[in-house]
């Protein structure tokens, strides 16, 4: 599979690492970066060819990635437009929705849009996939032997709810380090050493997720299962219940999903 990037940033190297690490030729991949250093780095790290702008192997690409900023998109994508001949358009910026990306595009239909997070980063992220109307399946496979390369992927035939998949795991790693980060700073707080507080705090989130992702047991149960009556982790889920955390928890992640919304109608609107 002949992959082209547009941008070349963290993304973007996440996912030429996945592709390379599943046996993907270096050859096959391009990168059109407009930072010359940034440009030299990817060359170097992975062996593969960079431009400033693409190009002619743009043109024989079977997969186009677009990898930059949603506020530099419509510009980025310009150059393609002589390019583009029945490659599978991919869009991982946060925000774009797909007749926005079509309309700069020229009415280019065959597109993708992906909203993947930061853990692609060490190939454990997870990925929301829609696909434009009439997508073949042939396209459709690509896109996740793509997503799939650096963690899991779900598709969703309503586009409207990756704004939901952008506020639950887009967004959703920073939630996570957020709870860790209060949990290390409770431990140093007790008396903890800082190398103590981090090693507890992270192996101990680091250690649920993967209890409770080895099996289907509905999160609540597990969380039932270390709560011993009179305890100290009831106690502690009573403080917590009692600050209605949960609670405050669903509204931020609600709060992300229309900030969402806001910025597909902003970035989408015409000049």
């Amino acid at each position: 599979m002949k992959t082209g990037f547009v941008g070349g940033g963290n993304m973007a190297i996440a996912i030429i690492g996945g592709l390379l690490a599943r046996g993907h030729a270096a050859g096959d991949i391009v990168v059109a970066e407009r930072d010359p250093g940034q440009r030299e780095r990817l060359a170097t790290r992975f062996g593969i060819r960079t431009e400033a702008s693409p190009g002619a192997q743009f043109a024989s690409a079977d997969v186009i990635v677009l990898a930059v900023k949603p506020q530099q998109m419509r510009e980025a994508v310009a150059p393609l437009l002589p390019l583009l001949g029945g490659q599978l358009v991919v869009s991982i910026a946060a925000g774009i929705r797909l007749a926005d990306l079509s309309r700069w595009l020229g009415g280019y239909g065959t597109l993708v849009r992906a909203m993947p997070n930061t853990p692609a980063l060490v190939h454990a992220g997870i990925t929301g996939l829609h696909a434009a109307a009439g997508i073949s399946g042939a396209h459709r496979d690509a896109a996740t032997a793509l997503l799939s390369a650096v963690g899991d992927v779900v598709w969703f035939e309503d586009e409207a709810m990756l704004d939901a998949v952008t506020a639950v795991s887009g967004s959703g790693p920073a939630y996570v380090f957020y709870f860790i980060e209060a949990l290390e700073q409770a431990a140093r707080e007790l008396g903890l050493t800082p190398a103590q507080a981090r090693q507890l705090a992270g192996q101990t989130f680091a250690g649920s997720v993967k209890l409770a992702m080895a099996g289907d047991e509905p999160f609540a149960v597990l969380r039932e299962r270390v709560t011993s009556r009179g305890g100290t982790t009831e106690r502690a889920l009573g403080a917590m219940h009692a600050a209605a955390v949960k609670e405050r928890i669903v509204e931020a992640v609600k709060a992300a999903c229309e900030r969402s919304r806001e910025l597909g109608d902003t970035l989408g609107g015409d000049p």
